[in-house]
């Protein structure tokens, strides 16, 4: 199989699945980018937690 052996509408079939896995790669990547920007201060919250219980001999 050659390059010039494609057709034009298999061509287009490639780049619109290339174009679809970006896009599901940028919305999974703002996904992951706001669950981390909300739990990361949860995240520091619990150590500190941990940490406050640790010095007062609670755990």
């Amino acid at each position: 199989m050659s390059r010039a052996s494609l057709e034009a509408e298999t061509l287009l079939k490639l780049v619109l699945a290339l174009v679809l896995l970006w896009i599901v790669i940028e919305l999974l990547e703002a996904v992951v980018g706001v669950a981390a920007g909300v739990f990361g201060p949860v995240v520091g919250l619990l150590v500190l937690l941990v940490i406050v219980l640790w010095l007062f001999d609670r755990i």
